[in-house]
C-alpha cells in the first residue's frame, strides 16, 4: 500500500476550529489577575489605614510587631529600620507563593500571560515548549507552601472571630462580616487544593481498614468536593481578601462609616 503523504500547513497565531467565544476567559483572568497584583503591591506599600478597632487587613495578618492590640510582638524593636519594616511584605509571599503555585492558577495564566497557547485548542505564540523546568521547577514549592498557608489561616481565623469584640464587648459589624466571610473562603480555597488532598489521602491502600483510615477518607472526600469546586474557590477568595483589605482602609481612612453594634 502506497503511503499517502501529509502536508502540515502551519497555523497562524490564534487559528482554530472553535467557535466560541474562548478569547473572553483568558481575558478575564489577565485582567483580574493584573489587577489584583497591582492592587496588593499598592496597600503593601502603603503601610497604613490597615487597622481599624477589632479589624485587621489579611495583608497585615499576623502583625508581629506594632503598638495595637493586633500586634503579637509588641511594638518594632529599635534596630528594626523603619525603611525597611513593611509588614505586609514580610507575610504576602507566602501566600502568594501558594497562588502562583497552585495548580489550577498555573494553566490560567500560562495561558492569559503566555500564551501557550491562549485557550485549548487554539494556537499559541511560536515558542518550543520546555514544561516546569529550568526556572519553572520552582512551581514543586508548591507542596511546602501549603504549610505557611495553613498557618496563615489560623491567625485569619483568630481575627475574624476576635473582630466580634471591641474593648471586651461583643457586637457585630460589616467588617466582622466582611473578615469572617474571607476566612471562610481562604479555608475553602486552601483545604480544596490538590497538595492538601495528597496531604491527607495520598499514600493509602485501604480507607476502611481502621478508625484512623476511615477517618481520613472522610477527611479526603470532604476536600474532593472542595476540590471540585477549586476554581470558584480561588476567584471568589482572590476578589474577597482584596475587597477585605480595601473595606479596611476606607474605615480607617474615615473613607466611610462602619455599621456596628457597638
Amino acid at each position: 500500500m502506497e503511503a499517502v503523504p501529509v502536508k502540515i500547513v502551519p497555523r497562524g497565531y490564534g487559528d482554530t476550529e472553535r467557535q466560541d467565544a474562548w478569547w473572553i476567559e483568558p481575558i478575564l483572568v489577565f485582567v483580574v489577575f493584573s489587577s489584583f497584583l497591582g492592587y496588593g503591591t499598592w496597600a503593601a506599600m502603603q503601610n497604613a489605614h490597615f487597622e481599624f478597632g477589632p479589624y485587621l487587613s489579611p495583608f497585615y495578618s499576623p502583625l508581629l510587631f506594632g503598638t495595637s492590640h493586633h500586634a503579637w510582638l509588641g511594638p518594632r524593636p529599635e534596630w528594626l529600620p523603619v525603611a525597611l519594616f513593611y509588614p505586609a511584605l514580610m507575610i504576602l509571599p507566602f501566600p502568594g507563593l501558594f497562588r502562583f503555585t497552585c495548580y489550577y492558577y498555573r494553566g490560567a495564566y500560562y495561558k492569559a500571560f503566555f500564551l501557550t497557547p491562549p485557550s485549548c485548542a487554539v494556537t499559541g505564540a511560536p515558542r518550543r515548549y520546555r514544561g516546569e523546568r529550568n526556572f519553572w521547577i520552582f512551581q514543586n514549592l508548591h507542596r511546602y507552601t501549603l504549610y505557611g498557608a495553613l498557618i496563615l489561616l489560623v491567625f485569619l481565623w483568630w481575627e475574624g472571630l476576635a473582630a466580634f469584640f471591641k474593648d471586651g464587648r461583643f457586637g457585630i459589624g460589616v467588617g466582622t462580616v466582611v473578615m469572617v466571610i474571607n476566612a471562610a473562603l481562604l479555608t475553602g480555597y486552601t483545604f480544596g487544593c490538590h497538595s492538601w488532598r495528597h496531604l491527607i489521602g495520598g499514600r493509602m491502600d485501604c480507607f476502611t481498614c481502621d478508625s484512623a483510615a476511615s477517618t481520613r477518607y472522610r477527611l479526603w472526600k470532604g476536600s474532593t468536593w472542595l476540590n471540585t469546586r477549586h476554581m470558584a474557590f480561588a476567584w471568589l477568595s482572590l476578589v474577597w481578601v482584596a475587597f477585605t483589605d480595601l473595606y479596611v482602609y476606607l474605615v480607617s481612612s474615615g473613607t466611610i462609616r462602619d455599621l456596628n453594634t457597638w
